[in-house]
């Protein structure tokens, strides 16, 4: 939702306007440590707070949870834009590599997740992953570093890769430059 406003440019509330009820996580994005927050109908959110209570749920010293999620929320916006700009560097990077491995459509890329395509040599989505996230003796020796990026097998031709608070710019350089040093190796 958070993000979805941010790369919108509009309040939350615009985009749940229609919504019987609404769900957001303080955690992930927005940095919290845990927690969440649920919005909706009176009778609905009493059902939800007598499930809650029913399975187990509840927390002590919930404000200092409920201190990192406002944190969370104050900062949201220059946050998340972060997020969406190294997402979209990160997808820049694919475009100009040029490669007959993969490829973005960079129009799809307006929040902090980009969906690469895969094609040509790879095995799979999984076995870019693989090698993505393995760090070889090779690597260290060409790059002078050791670097390990997690990407998603998400569908039988597509990896997604999802920024969020704690991945940096430096971060993102990184994982361009892997994936460009991993299609190289592909294509010897």
């Amino acid at each position: 939702l958070m993000n979805a406003a941010v790369a919108q440019d509009v309040e939350p509330a615009r985009i749940t306007q229609h919504c019987d009820s609404v769900s957001l996580c303080f955690s992930k994005g927005l940095g919290a440590p845990a927690g969440a927050v649920l919005a909706g109908h009176r009778e609905f959110v009493a059902e939800a707070w007598r499930v809650r209570k029913l399975l187990g749920g509840g927390m002590r010293q919930a404000g200092v949870l409920a201190a990192a999620a406002r944190l969370g929320l104050e900062h949201a916006e220059a946050t998340l834009r972060r997020d969406h700009d190294n997402a979209r560097h990160f997808a820049e990077g694919i475009q100009e590599l040029n490669s007959p491995l993969c490829s973005v459509n960079l129009a799809t890329v307006e929040t902090n997740i980009v969906m690469v395509s895969i094609r040509g040599g790879w095995a799979s989505p999984a076995e870019l992953c693989k090698h993505l996230r393995a760090v070889s003796e090779e690597e260290l020796a060409e790059t002078g570093q050791a670097v390990s990026v997690l990407l998603f097998p998400w569908s039988a031709h597509t990896v997604r890769a999802v920024w969020h608070r704690d991945v940096s710019a430096r971060d993102t350089e990184l994982a361009k430059n892997k994936l460009e040093f991993v299609a190289r190796k592909c294509q010897e």
